[in-house]
C-alpha cells in the first residue's frame, strides 16, 4: 500500500530515480484498472449482451448450457402439467382417448417432447394432436421464445468468438522506446509490427503520457493524460503496416518533454502508454492493441537495429533484432536547450557574430554536422540534466 501511495504523490524537488511505479497498462496491452465499489451494478442488467459477451468462458459457457436446461426443462414442466390435468396420463391405456401430446406417459417424456419442439427436431414418436388448445397455444410461446433465446445465446458466442482480441496478440511494439535525434532534432521513438500477413486497414497510433500533475490551485491529479503528437497534424499516425515501422514524437515546444534533459528524464516519474487502432482485413472488425513504457524503458542516445533487407524479389523481416537497439552520440541537455544553441548557431552564421558556438566540424553545415556541434555545446554548458526554467 505504501508503494502505491508513493508511486502516485508528488515527490521532492530532487527525488531519486523511482523504479516501483504502477503501471497503468500492462505490456501486453490489459488496462491494470479494478472496479470497485459499484453499487449500481443493475446498470450491467440493462445491457445484458455485452455483459455476456465480457464474462469469462467458462462462465460464458455456463450461462450458454443454463440458457437451453431452463427453458427445456420450464416448457417440459408445463407440458407435463397439461398432459396430467387433462387426464391424459390417466388414460395411457385407453385407445379411444384422445391426449394432448400422444405418447407422453411421464415428465421425462414431455421433457424430450420440449427439447424436440424448441430445436424443431421433430422424431416423430411424440407429436401434437389438434384436440388441445392450449397445447397449440403453448406450441406457439415456446417456439417464439426458443427462437429468442437461439438468437440470443449464439449471437453471443458468435460475438465472442470472432472478438478481434487474439488478433491485437500478433501486433507487437519494441520492448524500449529511444530517444535521439532525427534531423537535427530530438525524438522519442518506438517501433510497432504486425505479424500477419493479413494487414491492418486502416491503422491508426497514438501516444498518451501519464503521470502525475499539481495544478495552480493545488489539486493534485495522480494519472494526468497528456497527448504526445505522433504525427497527427502531418497524417504520419495513419500507418501503412506492412514492415515494422517506426512511431516517432518530435520533442518540440509543444512537448511535455521539451525541458527534459537526459538526467531530468532518468529522474523523472512516467508512463507513455500507446494505442495501435485499425479494422482486421479477414473480418472487418475493428482491433486496437495497446503497450507502455516506464522512464526505465525509455533509452537515451540509442536507435532502432535495422530489421528490413533486400532479398532476392521480395523484402524480408528479421524479427529477431525488432527489439534490438544501439548506441549513438546524443546531446544530453534538453531539446529546448539544443534549440535555443541552433538559433544561436544560425545567427552566428549568418551575422559572423563572434559566439562560442563557433566550432569547427568536418563537412558542410548539414544536420549531423550542426548535431556534432550542439552536441559540444551542451557538454560544455554541464547541464548535469537538470531543467533550465524560462
Amino acid at each position: 500500500m505504501a508503494q502505491e501511495n508513493a508511486a502516485f504523490s508528488p515527490g521532492p524537488e530532487e527525488p531519486p530515480r523511482r523504479r516501483g511505479r504502477q503501471r497503468y497498462v500492462e505490456k501486453d496491452g490489459r488496462c491494470n484498472v479494478q472496479q470497485g465499489n459499484v453499487r449500481e451494478t443493475y446498470r450491467y442488467l440493462t445491457d445484458l449482451f455485452t455483459t455476456l459477451v465480457d464474462l469469462q468462458w467458462r462462465l460464458s459457457l455456463l450461462f450458454f448450457v443454463l440458457a437451453y436446461a431452463l427453458t427445456w426443462l420450464f416448457f417440459g414442466a408445463i407440458w407435463w402439467l397439461i398432459a396430467y390435468g387433462r387426464g391424459d396420463l390417466e388414460h395411457l391405456e385407453d385407445t379411444a382417448w384422445t391426449p394432448c401430446v400422444n405418447n407422453l406417459n411421464g415428465f421425462v417424456a414431455a421433457f424430450l417432447f420440449s427439447i424436440e419442439t424448441e430445436t424443431t427436431i421433430g422424431y416423430g414418436h411424440r407429436v401434437i394432436t389438434d384436440q388441445c388448445p392450449e397445447g397449440i397455444v403453448l406450441l406457439l410461446l415456446q417456439a417464439i421464445l426458443g427462437s429468442m433465446v437461439n438468437a440470443f445465446m449464439v449471437g453471443c458466442m458468435f460475438v465472442k468468438i470472432s472478438q478481434p482480441n487474439k488478433r491485437a496478440a500478433t501486433l507487437v511494439f519494441s520492448s524500449h522506446a529511444v530517444v535521439s535525434l532525427r534531423d537535427g532534432r530530438l525524438c522519442l521513438m518506438f517501433r510497432v509490427g504486425d505479424l500477419r500477413s493479413s494487414h491492418i486497414v486502416e491503422a491508426s497510433i497514438r501516444a498518451k503520457l501519464i503521470r502525475s500533475r499539481q495544478t495552480l490551485e493545488g489539486e493534485f491529479i495522480p494519472l494526468h493524460q497528456t497527448d504526445l503528437s505522433v504525427g497527427f497534424d502531418t497524417g504520419d499516425d495513419r500507418l501503412f503496416l506492412v514492415s515494422p515501422l517506426v512511431i516517432s514524437h518530435e520533442i518540440d515546444a509543444a512537448s511535455p518533454f521539451w525541458e527534459a534533459s537526459r538526467r531530468a528524464l532518468e529522474r523523472d516519474d512516467f508512463e507513455i502508454v500507446v494505442i495501435l487502432e485499425g479494422m482486421v482485413e479477414a473480418t472487418g472488425m475493428t482491433c486496437q492493441a495497446r503497450s507502455s513504457y516506464l522512464v526505465d524503458e525509455v533509452l537515451w542516445g540509442h536507435r532502432f537495429t535495422s530489421v528490413l533487407t533486400l532479398e532476392d524479389g521480395f523484402y524480408e523481416v528479421d524479427y529477431a533484432s525488432f527489439h534490438e537497439t544501439f548506441e549513438v552520440p546524443t546531446p544530453s541537455c534538453s531539446a529546448r536547450e539544443l534549440a535555443e544553441a541552433a538559433a544561436r548557431l544560425d545567427a552566428h552564421l549568418y551575422w559572423s557574430i563572434p559566439s562560442r558556438l563557433d566550432e569547427k566540424f568536418p563537412g558542410p553545415a548539414d544536420a549531423a554536422g550542426m548535431g556534432t556541434v550542439l552536441w559540444n555545446h551542451c557538454s560544455q554548458q554541464r547541464l548535469g540534466g537538470h531543467i533550465r526554467r524560462a
